[in-house]
């Protein structure tokens, strides 16, 4: 099994402290920029950041979708950590400042892929198709903080 690693990064026009209250904001920003790939999204415990069970289902494709379970933690400042308890996936969100009112955020996916011809399309395409949902939920963030 190789690992697969999804990244994408944008420049939003909000203070990096904004930005990541609202990322860690389960309870009422978070449900609100997932694109139409989320589904069934429930806070089961906590809601604003550390501590926070959260689930949802992820339609990465057509045919594939993702059952998740996340426990939330914040390891250093600007950090969430989502570890999923139903697979290897964990996505880890970094804000930082990025001048004058501006932040960069990265979120980044890991997970162990499949073996054989399987995993090899899996790290051939997953990526992509993870990156273009991650950068709807990028836009909407930046449309939510940047009122």
């Amino acid at each position: 099994m190789a690992q697969v690693e999804a990244t994408t990064e944008r420049i939003i026009a909000a203070d990096a402290e904004t930005v990541f209250d609202a990322l860690a904001d389960y309870k009422e920003v978070r449900g609100k920029v997932l694109p139409g790939q989320f589904s069934e999204y429930e806070v089961r415990g906590g809601g604003d950041g550390e501590g926070t069970l959260v689930h949802w289902k992820l339609q990465a494709t057509s045919k594939r979708v993702r059952d998740c379970l996340l426990e939330v933690a914040e390891p250093t400042d600007g950090r969430l950590v989502e570890k999923d308890r139903n697979s290897s996936m964990v996505t880890t969100w970094t804000v930082t400042p990025a001048g004058e009112g501006r932040s960069r955020v990265v979120v980044s996916t890991v997970w162990n892929g499949a073996g054989g011809i399987g995993g090899f399309f899996e790290k051939t395409f997953a990526p992509k198709g993870l990156g273009r949902i991650y950068d709807e939920l990028l836009q909407n963030l930046a449309t939510e903080v940047e009122k």
